[in-house]
């Protein structure tokens, strides 16, 4: 029997059993550090002649991994296989389906510290970011295999006389699976068993930075049992291996979450309708933000600076929800600054394999470029406050940094960032803080602190972003209880974790028979 949904608790890191549990687990993937994983195509492993190779970002000359690097010919293998798979696992009852991913939630809680240590190798997360990562992933196995369940009831329809009519809903083909690498499990998991669970088959295509904590989910799927060609595993080039999934035309759908830049050139390729395609391939795509807390005059002020210092500086700033806009009133301007830098500098940046590491490093050297680009920027643009610098460590690591007084027009309060960095603002009234707020090109996330009852209300009608907090962090959306997804440049609004995400990869069939 499937018990009701429930979110998968954060480990308590106060508790010894846990600390051990977790010294054991990276001490266990260290043991493991540096083997070759496969491609997966049809079930069958294949080894290649070129390789991605995958470093710890907090020790950068230490490898994590070596994953084969698909070509063109192992991509035209992949979906074809996919496609032959697809013949039989549509016709595999949603139940069945679900079972498969209630069965890997079950076994990913079991190796909970396991895979959470892979993350804080490949991916540079602390211990509570990788916990958080590992029962995110559970949470989207558990939530989605109810979820089928739940939509394959039948349809109620309007009864007219004299006909049977039956509405289902049925899965769409071939999706190309293309997930980023803040959220290496979370995310990728969610995007990838959505799509399977829905009677589709799938190529993902994991980001190069962190394909190994990839390989080893699909060595967990495989051990429970799913049916070869349903799940391909395809490492390789966005350039080519990517384009060339997202353009063939069995390619029936692309699931996307990355980068704005990246986003929009799928879109537009995949509206392109190639020779021998009889279909408009559909898009599901989250793609950033530059969010925001405002905090108002009459607002809890010490919560309001800890939620800012958590949502920018969390996981380094390197996610789509972090806040990298703080628009607070002029009148505690001063005062929020002043608790929100107090804060900043007393958090613990370093390597993550230690508890006590609050911070780590950002993913690699073109990300850390980018940062620091974008901190000179900030100091042409605004005034520095605190940090601004990289550390002199064996790793990709950038001081916590916070400018002031920046002009809501200027580039870091416009542009994605994606780092250590949050930028002040102070505004007048609340149609100021308004326009500021929804004055990008995106709108995924947000944060109002206020106590005004008025204020929130009023908020809610005109803060365009797809997910709108009040008195609390901008960051942190949990499976069924905040579905994720913005507006404008920030995607499509697909709603991950959410009674709705499900139908994206279906089709709606209505059969009517008289009588």
């Amino acid at each position: 029997m499937v018990v009701p949904f429930r979110n998968e608790p954060f480990t308590d890191f106060s508790k010894e059993n846990e600390v051990k549990g977790y010294e054991a687990a990276l001490q266990q993937v260290e043991q493991e550090l540096g083997q070759e994983y496969p491609l997966i195509i049809g079930g069958e492993a294949i080894y290649g002649k070129a390789w991605i190779t995958s470093y710890n970002p907090s020790q950068k000359d230490q490898v994590v991994g070596r994953v084969t690097k698909a070509d063109l010919e192992h991509a035209e293998q992949a979906i074809q296989g996919a496609s032959q798979a697809f013949k039989q696992w549509r016709r595999v009852p949603a139940e069945h389906r679900a079972r498969y991913l209630l069965k890997a939630a079950t076994l990913l809680r079991q190796r909970k510290h396991y895979f959470s240590a892979w993350l804080t190798y490949e991916a540079g997360k602390s211990w509570a970011e990788a916990d958080a990562d590992t029962a995110e992933a559970i949470d989207f196995l558990e939530y989605y295999g109810q979820e089928m369940i739940r939509i394959n009831r039948p349809v109620e329809l309007v009864h007219f006389p004299g006909e049977d009519n039956q509405q289902n809903y049925i899965p769409l083909g071939v999706g190309v699976i293309i997930p980023p690498w803040n959220f290496p499990l979370a995310i990728m998991v969610g995007i990838t068993v959505s799509a399977i669970v829905t009677g589709n088959t799938v190529v993902l295509k994991p980001a190069s930075a962190t394909p190994v904590i990839a390989a080893k989910f699909v060595e967990l799927m495989k051990e429970v049992g799913l049916p070869d060609g349903v799940l391909n595993f395809l490492p390789g080039s966005g350039s080519e291996v990517g384009d060339f999934l997202v353009d063939h035309p069995l390619t029936r759908f692309v699931s996307f979450t990355g980068s704005r830049d990246v986003g929009v050139r799928i879109y537009e390729r995949i509206a392109k309708v190639q020779p021998n395609q009889i279909w408009l391939k559909r898009y599901i795509a989250e793609m950033g933000g530059k969010d925001f807390i405002i905090v108002d005059h009459d607002a809890d002020l010490d919560g309001a600076a800890r939620n800012i210092v958590t949502s920018a500086f969390g996981f380094s700033g390197q996610k789509c929800s972090a806040c990298s806009r703080a628009i607070v009133h002029e009148d505690v301007y001063e005062e929020v600054l002043a608790k929100v830098t107090q804060i900043t500098e007393q958090l613990q940046v370093g390597d993550v394999r230690q508890q006590e590491t609050y911070m780590g490093p950002v993913i690699d050297q073109s990300a850390m470029n980018k940062i620091l680009g974008y901190i000179a920027i900030g100091k042409a643009e605004a005034k520095l406050v605190t940090g601004g610098n990289a550390l002199e460590l064996n790793g990709f690591f950038i001081q916590p940094t916070i400018f002031r007084d920046a002009a809501p027009a200027s580039r870091i309060m416009q542009e994605e960032i994606f780092g250590p960095v949050v930028a002040f603002t102070p505004f007048s009234d609340l149609d100021e803080a308004f326009a500021i707020a929804n004055g990008t090109e995106y709108g995924l996330t947000g944060s109002l602190f206020t106590r005004n009852r008025e204020s929130i209300e009023r908020a809610r009608e005109e803060l365009h972003v797809g997910n709108l907090y009040f008195n609390r962090k901008c960051t942190g959306a949990l499976v069924g209880v905040h579905p994720f997804g913005g507006f404008n440049m920030s995607g499509t609004d697909s709603k991950a974790g959410g009674p709705d995400y499900l139908y994206q990869f279906l089709q709606a069939k209505l059969t009517s028979e008289a009588f």
